[in-house]
């Protein structure tokens, strides 16, 4: 276990914490037969013991294989069940989601088999969720960028919320894009547009403004989560338009990003990619070891993962708070891989990481909040 991941178990301790005040007060309506149906008051937690504690997983449509968020999130997991001597497959395990259909069921799935700690990937699955804590108090869920609330905006108590300061992370890989680019043009390519990848985009767009404000910045969403041939025709558009770099907050969409700039840098064009929720240099490669990947935004979702079901097997699970991971947690940031950074480009990040933990840039997260940053620069 790296250091700072355990100091990252003190950080999130004392992160704001806004408790429910229940779920609801009327009963959902059942039947004798059906146990999700039924209301039952929730117990002290205690602690359960690896020998008796599970956990499983529902992905969203990315898929367990789609190299950035839904595989970071198992992998935290599976190094969680082989710290503490579990069995894949029966202490814990995943539930894959090919449509947004299939969220609630395989919530309900995991939840009827008493499944101690069951947790939903991403904040597409938030109504799914939410359904299923009101109809079953003594189940303890977790949800990864989002935070459930009841009808009244508070969080609700059985459900944890893991979020991050992507935004912060997302200026840093900005920052390299900013000045890196040759053609001073780059580009942003989102999975589905919202709140969430906004802060991705926001964040990536003030960066290369920070370090280069003649820079042209082309955006667009691929409405899909789950689509890299999509994700390879818009980078095919952004290359030809003149972007050299181009990130991607968009999942397996963005693996077609990596596909495209591999095509384009065998035919000796210089393009780059930047990758998105953990270090993806490998799925940059091409040739002798080469890669078209500039940098990476890691997020560590695998750490949270990690230490949200540590705690709930100890008798410690957040419900109703919400866990906000950022860069004084080492939680975001740059990848490791850094060989095709430039030494400038280095020292940069540096610099505005150090400027950021400080507090002295705010770093946007909405349109709204870019529009402002622009106007101080």
């Amino acid at each position: 276990m790296k250091n700072w991941l355990r100091m990252l178990t003190v950080t999130a301790a004392t992160v704001m914490a806004l408790t429910a005040c229940g779920a609801g007060e009327e009963e959902a309506p059942g039947t004798e037969e059906d146990p999700m149906t039924e209301e039952t008051a929730p117990e002290e937690e205690e602690a359960v013991g690896a020998e008796d504690f599970t956990v499983g997983m529902v992905t969203d449509v990315g898929g367990i294989d789609d190299k950035s968020f839904n595989q970071s999130s198992w992998e935290g997991l599976v190094e969680f069940g082989q710290e503490f001597g579990l069995e894949e497959g029966t202490d814990y395990r995943y539930l894959q989601s090919s449509d947004i259909a299939e969220f609630e069921p395989n919530l309900r799935n995991l939840v009827r088999e008493d499944v101690n700690l069951v947790w939903g990937i991403g904040y597409l699955m938030e109504d799914a969720i939410r359904t299923i804590a009101q109809q079953v108090e003594e189940a303890q869920l977790a949800i990864v960028d989002s935070v459930v609330t009841d009808e009244e905006g508070t969080p609700i108590s059985n459900i944890a919320n893991i979020t991050f300061k992507e935004h912060e992370g997302s200026f840093l890989v900005g920052v390299a894009a900013g000045l890196q680019t040759e053609g001073n043009k780059v580009g942003f390519i989102g999975g589905v547009e919202g709140a969430l990848i906004k802060k991705f985009e926001n964040g990536f767009k003030a960066g290369v403004k920070a370090v280069n404000p003649d820079a042209e910045i082309i955006v667009q969403y691929a409405e899909s989560f789950n689509n890299p041939d999509r994700g390879a025709q818009i980078a095919n558009t952004m290359y030809s338009q003149g972007a050299d770099i181009i990130y991607h907050a968009a999942g397996d969409t963005g693996n077609g990003l990596f596909t495209e700039a591999i095509n384009r840098a065998r035919n000796d064009e210089n393009v780059w990619a930047i990758g998105v929720d953990r270090d993806q240099h490998e799925e940059g490669e091409y040739g002798d070891g080469q890669s078209v990947t500039l940098t990476s935004m890691v997020k560590r979702v695998d750490t949270a993962v990690y230490l949200v079901s540590e705690r709930t097997m100890n008798g410690d699970f957040p419900g109703g708070e919400i866990l906000e991971y950022g860069l004084d947690d080492e939680a975001v940031g740059i990848a490791p891989s850094t060989d095709n950074m430039s030494e400038e480009a280095l020292q940069a990040v540096e610099k505005y990481k150090a400027q950021i933990q400080a507090g002295d840039i705010s770093v946007p997260q909405s349109d709204e909040e870019y529009e402002e940053y622009l106007s101080s620069l």
